[in-house]
């Protein structure tokens, strides 16, 4: 029986060195789901990779096989084996695999409770899913079911009232340090979700200057001018750092940007200005080794998550309120899916008592001559509303029932009893049945 399956780690599970080696590009993620879904074990998969989580979602056929592949894929993306990658990856299927993503897609699972930046994470791995074939009717409902509770949870409850993010929270940490944001130079490394939204934050701080640097200078004019920032290139990020007082970095490089052979040079540069640094990206941004220079303060995502772990408690009885709201969501899906076991049988069930209706039909044409072509589709109408309304109560038990382990039974009873096995198809009686269409006038 195919079975829902969910294999990954986040940042509860595994450190940021790890989380590093699983960080995938597009490219990477794309590669995984067409390798994994070339499988025979496996009919759709989806790769959800953020800073804090990789996960790969899988329908399987074979749920053993198909997670042993799929570790097998995370082992080759972290250039690790898979007994020391196992320790760290939680693995669950069916139900709870449901529910976990309906939790993650609504931040009960980030590292910082309610963020909002994970739903558009989740919706764009989706997507790039069905773009490269990987996805299919069961992933594609999980998804937007999971997208749907979580818009749910939101506007019900106020898990993400206050618009609290690792962005927010870092300029938060900054202004701690650095005081009155106002009289302080800003430098913002990176253009994309994360670097926009510590744009934003710094901007309703009142960031006396905020600068936008990114490989990419048109992406860095662009959300410079949405935030009233100065973009600048990359090439001139040493000449950047000389001069500004606080440095965050987001962006989806796969190497080090600012490492201690950029970094000492400018130290000397700035005299005794310390410089303080926040790296939010995963892989890294800035070598951990910078922090041996002096006068450098950084603070990487694992320094952010002790931040939010020294202030949890705030959200937890909306965390609670939100997953009520999420588990009617995934309820609704696992009806949904529980019902695909018992459809082909309702349909089968169906199609055998269509059939029926149409032979006694056809048997009957003879007696039909005086009829005109109205009154033959009317015939027609009320045969099939009688076969409709006659199997529209059990078809719709069975399916109520669906996931239950009584209904296996009744399939199986439904199957023997009205001939409805795959290799014979539905059993139809031969024999004539001829029907009077009027009564016969009697003789007198």
């Amino acid at each position: 029986m195919s079975e829902l399956i969910v294999l990954g780690l986040s940042h509860k599970t595994a450190p940021l060195e790890l989380r590093e080696r699983l960080a995938l590009t597009e490219g990477r993620a794309a590669g995984v789901m067409t390798d994994l879904t070339a499988e025979a074990a496996i009919a759709e998969a989806t790769v959800l990779s953020t800073c804090n989580r990789t996960e790969i979602y899988l329908f399987a056929a074979d749920p053993v096989e198909a997670e042993s592949l799929a570790l097998s894929a995370l082992s080759r993306q972290a250039g690790t084996p898979p007994t020391e990658l196992t320790p760290r990856l939680y693995s669950l299927r069916a139900g709870d695999a449901v529910r976990h993503l309906f939790e993650v897609t609504a931040g009960l699972d980030s590292m910082i409770v309610g963020e909002a930046e994970i739903q558009g994470q989740v919706k764009r791995a989706h997507q790039l899913a069905l773009v490269e074939g990987a996805s299919g009717p069961v992933l594609g409902r999980l998804f937007h079911g999971a997208s749907a509770a979580a818009g749910r949870a939101r506007a019900e409850t106020g898990i993400g009232e206050k618009g609290v993010s690792i962005s927010s929270v870092s300029v938060e940490a900054a202004a701690r340090k650095l005081g009155d944001l106002t009289v302080r130079r800003a430098l913002v490394v990176g253009a994309g979700d994360t670097a926009s939204q510590v744009a934003r934050v710094l901007e309703r701080r009142g960031a006396r200057t905020v600068y936008i640097a990114n490989r990419h200078f048109d992406r860095a004019r662009e959300l410079a001018g949405r935030f009233g920032g100065e973009a600048v290139r990359m090439d001139g990020l040493r000449g950047q750092l000389e001069a500004a007082d606080l440095v965050i970095s987001a962006t989806n490089s796969p190497h080090h940007l600012i490492d201690p052979e950029l970094l000492e040079p400018v130290m000397k540069a700035r005299g005794d200005r310390p410089i303080l640094l926040f790296d939010l990206a995963v892989p890294r941004d800035i070598d951990p080794e910078v922090r041996a220079i002096a006068g450098v303060s950084v603070s990487d995502i694992e320094d952010i998550q002790e931040i939010v772990e020294r202030n949890a408690g705030s959200r937890e009885a909306e965390s609670v309120r939100a997953k009520r709201v999420l588990e009617n969501g995934a309820g609704r899906f696992e009806q949904w899916l529980a019902s695909l076991e018992v459809l082909p049988t309702v349909v089968a069930l169906r199609e055998a008592a269509d059939e029926i209706a149409r032979r006694v039909l056809t048997e009957n044409e003879a007696k039909w001559n005086d009829l005109t072509a109205a009154d033959r589709a009317r015939l027609e109408t009320v045969a099939r509303t009688i076969v409709s309304r006659i199997l529209h109560h059990p078809t719709v038990r069975l399916k109520q029932q669906a996931g239950s382990d009584d209904v296996y039974r009744k399939v199986d009873a439904l199957q023997e009893l009205f001939g409805l096995g795959p290799e014979t198809g539905p059993e139809v009686d031969d024999r004539a049945t001829v029907i009077p269409i009027r009564p016969e006038k009697r003789e007198s």
